[in-house]
């Protein structure tokens, strides 16, 4: 039996009992009985809030045990990139020891080849027959052409427009 339905016997029993109510006590004993139905449905409103307060924790719960196993995932999956690293790191110094090269010249060499990748210019072409798009540097295109690696059509590179259009000075539009 809830509550409510407790303080609701109670003023059945005060109703069935004719007590009468102008007097002193009877009137103590409706206020009474009427102060513990206030009260019990008080109680009533805050259980329901305690129960949606508690789903919504258990929700909330639920979510953050779902982002501590994606927490825990993304950390093993850094741990791996961190000891793939370090094996790459290994291996680089395996063969800077095989170079017989120190710190600064390996550091030197490594910065030679970075500044070669970056002066390499490359073209990116389509391929008229199948689509595909093509990466060449420019000694593909000094070749003049070249097979399409994905169809297998010859390819030729027509420059002539590209070399005039280089020769011709600039028009200013000022």
């Amino acid at each position: 039996m809830t509550v409510t339905e407790k303080t609701a016997y109670l003023k059945g029993l005060l109703e069935g009992m004719n007590i009468d109510q102008t007097t002193n006590e009877g009137k103590l004993l409706a206020a009474i009985v009427d102060t513990l139905d206030e009260i019990a449905l008080s109680v009533a409103d805050l259980e329901g809030e305690v129960g949606a307060i508690n789903d919504e924790l258990d929700s909330v719960e639920e979510s953050l045990d779902s982002f501590d196993e994606e927490l825990s995932d993304i950390e093993e999956a850094l741990d791996a990139i961190d000891e793939d690293l370090d094996a790459v790191d290994e291996d680089l110094d395996e063969i800077r020891d095989e170079l017989d090269m120190d710190e600064e010249d390996w550091d030197e060499w490594d910065e030679d080849e970075d500044e070669e990748d970056d002066e390499e210019d490359l073209y990116q072409l389509t391929c008229p027959t199948c689509k595909e798009e093509i990466v060449v540097d420019e000694d593909v295109l000094a070749k003049g052409g070249m097979k399409c690696p994905a169809c297998g059509e010859d390819l030729d590179f027509d420059l002539s427009q590209v070399i005039d259009d280089l020769s011709e000075p600039e028009e200013d539009d000022d």
